[in-house]
């Protein structure tokens, strides 16, 4: 009864533990932005009209450029697959043996012995697999320029992460991107990321209401010999 009791106490520890971290959403470092690279600030020669610092920039491009800077992407994800296939295989096998003479002409059926016998075996599958796959998704995320490839292409990553009522959402993305693609507003279509790697995950009660538990994925799994 005891250990049953510390079973249990510590059961509800772990529970309120996890619910006390699901409050704050986590930061993954792998998708953490770039610093700027240093920057010599100029010294200020001020005059009669010119003050340094108050100037305003009419035609500078404001399209990301430069390890830090940062850049919208416009999620336009989506992803249509459909797959069947239908296999129809069929064999029969037919043998049979007369019966054989004894001596020349001697029928051995004459003396009680039957040597007539006959083989037939047949084998049929048919197999039928049909899977159709729909995937959208669209949204907007800001991401950062961690790296300028020699080419001038721009590695970029970054991550949102949404606290909500049930629990946190993630989005994740990294990849590629090429400057002639970027448009003048500094967004790009998350279709012209090259090497893109996006996920959207969660974590919270939806997100454990939508999983199988483990003794369910073991019946359905290969290891399982029935």
């Amino acid at each position: 009864m005891k250990f049953i009791s510390l079973f249990v106490l510590l059961t509800l520890t772990s529970g309120c533990a996890m619910m006390d971290n699901m409050g704050k959403p986590r930061h993954d470092p792998e998708y953490a932005p770039s610093e700027p690279v240093t920057y010599q600030m100029p010294q200020s020669n001020n005059g009669s009209i010119y003050q340094a610092g108050s100037e305003i920039r009419l035609f500078e491009d404001i399209r990301a450029r430069r390890i830090g800077d940062i850049l919208t992407i416009n999620l336009v994800e989506k992803t249509n697959a459909k797959k069947q296939a239908d296999t129809d295989i069929k064999k029969d096998n037919s043998t049979s043996v007369s019966v054989p003479t004894i001596l020349g002409d001697v029928d051995p059926s004459r003396f009680g012995l039957n040597f007539n016998t006959s083989l037939a075996s047949g084998s049929d599958f048919a197999g039928e697999s049909e899977s159709t796959q729909n995937n959208s998704l669209s949204g907007n995320i800001t991401v950062s320029v961690i790296d300028v490839l020699p080419n001038g292409y721009l590695r970029i990553r970054g991550e949102k992460r949404v606290r909500l009522n049930q629990g946190n959402e993630y989005i994740r993305l990294s990849g590629i991107v090429r400057p002639t693609d970027i448009n003048p507003d500094n967004s790009v279509e998350s279709t012209k990321i090259a090497d893109a790697t996006i996920m959207y995950t969660g974590e919270g009660a939806l997100a454990d209401a939508n999983k199988m538990g483990w003794l369910a994925r073991f019946f359905i799994s290969a290891v399982f010999p029935f």
